[in-house]
Order: structure tokens, then sequence, then C-alpha cells
């Protein structure tokens, strides 16, 4: 399998995580989103993924985007280990997890939303790090009420292994802290992150461990 990937992109992120618990080899092809005026809007990419987002990933003659779709598919091609509990409300009650994040809080603080905030809104940086921070918080703090009053919250964010919830999770706290969000008032999130990030299998995902890293 060939990824496209960019070493800070929070979906490619994702599913580097989802890749690496499943225990699949891939190969990683750098889409740099900065240079070139941004290389994902390069014609031998938008022939690849018109839709000039990353990730993409080429399994054999599937060609594959969206990275939640992509981590199904693994899900679905290769069920061992899970990254979804047993039962349809647990599915669901992850899905709900990692589709608060995915969806909601996650395009609002995308690049090209910040590029667009700044290029042509003409938008000064604190303001548009002002309105990365306030959405990202928002999402956050209602993130940890729902797993802070769940029983079903455990070391991960649901029970004892990470799950498709976890994958989402840890790629999204990693954007707050670079842009110095506040996560004080969330513990939860914190605690769960740590426990994750404390597995080979997200740290060998991360941006820094990336080959094209910077």
């Amino acid at each position: 399998m060939q990824l496209y990937s960019y070493f800070r992109s929070s979906a490619a992120y994702r599913v580097r995580i989802a890749l690496n618990l499943k225990g699949l080899p891939y190969d990683t092809r750098p889409v740099h989103l900065l240079k070139d005026g941004g290389q994902h809007f390069l014609p031998d990419y938008t022939r690849l993924n018109p839709l000039a987002l990353i990730p993409t990933l080429v399994d054999g003659p599937a060609v594959l985007t969206q990275s939640l779709a992509i981590i199904e598919y693994l899900e679905e091609t290769h069920p061992i280990p899970p990254l979804l509990p047993a039962t349809p409300i647990a599915r669901a009650r992850v899905r709900a997890l990692a589709l608060s994040i995915a969806c909601d809080i996650h395009p609002l603080n995308n690049l090209r939303v910040l590029r667009y905030l700044k290029r042509e809104l003409d938008i000064p940086d604190e303001a548009r790090d002002t309105w990365y921070r306030h959405w990202i918080q928002t999402g956050l703090l209602a993130l940890e009420k729902m797993l802070a009053a769940s029983p079903e919250t455990g070391t991960y964010c649901h029970g004892g292994t990470p799950s498709l919830a976890d994958i989402c999770l840890v790629p999204q706290l990693f954007n707050a802290r670079r842009l110095k969000c506040d996560l004080d008032a969330m513990p939860t999130l914190v605690r769960i992150d740590a426990a994750c990030r404390a597995l080979p299998a997200f740290e060998h995902a991360a941006p820094e461990n990336q080959p094209d890293a910077e």
C-alpha cells in the first residue's frame, strides 16, 4: 500500500495510526501542503485525488480518499485487531466520538480554512489563531464531557483497547497543542491521549517520526 501523506496532516495521521495498529506495511509518498503552492494541487496528485486533499491510500487497483472511509476499509479488509467494538450500540458510540472530531472540530481548523481567513479575508494571524482556539476548545470541551460522564470510557475512549475514536483524538490534540490551546479543563482527553501515545502504533505515526518531518 502507498499512503500519500503530509507529516502534520491530522487526517493522514489518523490513517497512519490505523495502519500501524493493524500491523499493515505501507510506503509513504510525501505531499507537501506548503511547497510549490501546495503539492496537493499539482496535476499528478489531483488526477489521483480530485479533492486535492490528504490523505490518499492506494491499495493495488483501489484508490481511496477520506481518512474515515480509508480506516473503515482497513477495518473491513483486515478486521484483526478490531478498531470498532463488538456491539451495535458500542460501535455507534465510538463512531459518534470519532465524527465529533472529524466532522465538527477538524474542518473549522483545517489548513485551507485558515489560509482563506488570512489570504482572502485578510484576517491577522492573531485573530485567525483566536478563531482556531475558540472552535477547537468548544469541540474538545464537549468531547471531555461526553467521555468523563460515560461508564464506557476506560483507559481509552471506549474500554481497554484503542478504537477509531482514539485514532481521531490523538491527532486533534497534537494540533491543539501546536496552536497553544489550553487543555487544563480536559483531563480525560489528556489522560487518554497519553495512554495512546505510549503505544508503538501511535508513536510511529507521530508527525515528528515521519520521513517528511521538518
